[in-house]
């Protein structure tokens, strides 16, 4: 079992306060596992096991609990010793109006609830309103490339950050190497992902319209996009949709953390824009698999892993306009802002560094920039930028906060 230590720590500094945890996030990133952890760590802390109620709701255990009558019976049952209890729930968007057995559970026991959920329509409506200033949500991704070289020892990183980028993060995949069983997995989770969590929770009736938004989406990472371009292009190859389909197609991927928006801001006007955003995947391997591993512009697959690797840790993470030119990301966390331009390698040519650092040179504040490359050389400052090797970058510690 790969630890997940960062996302652990949080779960514990949360104990015992008065807020609901929620973590959510793509199905099989690890969700289950870390509660698992957490219970681990909480028998470790004297709680008994009596005292800690896990459930997991896609288990045939519970095939019954579908309503939050069923949940609130069923857990009221197993809250009898002395003493605050520790309720775990795995899955919780399996039951229909779970946030008012939550609610209630709060009001009636000493309990202290953690809650996984990978569809994002959870923490909306009811739940909002029910619990509103007490729930705090914990997004989780599947493997960092750190957590990911955990798994791997002994491997030189370099190397294996090729696989990574071709194989993705998912913690059951970390250390198989048979091809058939990766692929036969990553098509077990888009299946599942899009057959069970997006078709049948939003009643889609065109599937084939609804894959080829996504398999557009997932050919195009990196890339400006925006409703109307996708419905246009679709109209292109004789498929006829619209742009409000499409848009509402995006939406239930991003509810399903299959795919993260970032939205482009404007530097000079300091305002986020309404058209034009990008998408990254929640899995480079998910998408390769999708897609049938074809070649993938290293670029903007390098740039989608360094996006997701900002997002965990702890930054909001934007797209910077900066008059004719871009910014890949801007990340801000607290009162910090830093810049980030991405490109596989700037040493081929004098023009290619030219380009990458050239929307710099109209910033007016004086905030960190990066240059994330895969090169590995001598040269680690260009004119107050931060050259960084992406491998080196990636395994430097900073922790989730």
């Amino acid at each position: 079992m790969i630890a997940r230590d960062e996302y652990l720590n949080r779960l514990i500094a949360f104990k015992d306060k008065p807020v609901v945890k929620v973590i959510t996030g793509i199905r099989r990133c690890g969700k289950s596992t870390l509660l698992m952890l957490y219970a681990d760590w909480l028998k470790t802390q004297g709680i008994p096991s009596n005292r800690i109620i896990n459930i997991n709701l896609e288990s045939a255990r519970y095939d019954n609990v579908r309503d939050y009558h069923l949940l609130y019976q069923t857990i009221g049952e197993m809250v009898k010793a002395e003493g605050k209890h520790y309720i775990l729930l795995d899955e919780i968007q399996n039951v229909e109006g779970f946030e008012r057995a939550v609610e209630s559970l709060n009001i009636d026991h000493d309990v202290d609830i953690y809650m996984t959920g990978s569809n994002a329509y959870m923490l909306s409506s009811e739940l909002a309103t029910l619990l509103s200033g007490r729930y705090v949500e914990i997004p989780m991704l599947p493997l960092s490339f750190s957590e990911y070289l955990s798994a791997w020892p002994d491997e030189e990183p370099d190397r294996l950050f090729a696989r990574y980028m071709k194989y993705g993060g998912f913690p059951f995949l970390a250390n198989i190497n048979d091809e058939s069983v990766i692929n036969s997995y990553l098509d077990g989770i888009y299946n599942t992902v899009v057959l069970k969590d997006i078709i049948k929770r939003n009643a889609v009736r065109d599937i084939t319209m609804l894959e080829n938004v996504l398999k557009m989406v997932l050919s195009s990472i990196g890339s400006v996009l925006s409703p109307a371009s996708i419905a246009k292009a679709l109209r292109t190859e004789g498929r006829q949709v619209s742009n409000e389909t499409v848009e509402n197609y995006l939406d239930m991927f991003c509810k399903a953390f299959i795919l993260n928006k970032a939205v482009r801001y404007d530097i000079k006007g300091k305002a986020y824009l309404k058209t034009l955003n990008k998408y990254y995947v929640a899995d480079l391997g998910l998408r390769n698999n999708v897609l049938g591993y074809r070649q993938i512009e290293a670029t903007h697959a390098l740039e989608n892993i360094v996006y997701l690797e900002l997002i965990r840790r702890g930054y909001k993470v934007d797209i910077g306009k900066l008059n004719d030119t871009e910014i890949d990301f801007i990340a801000r966390k607290q009162n910090t802002i830093e810049y980030y331009q991405v490109s596989y390698s700037v040493n081929n040519s004098a023009e290619t560094l030219q380009r990458e650092i050239r929307p710099f040179d109209s910033l007016d504040d004086h905030y960190s920039r990066y240059l994330i490359t895969m090169d590995r050389d001598f040269v680690t400052d260009i004119d107050g930028i931060r050259k960084v090797n992406a491998v080196d970058w990636l395994l430097e510690k900073s922790p989730i906060t």
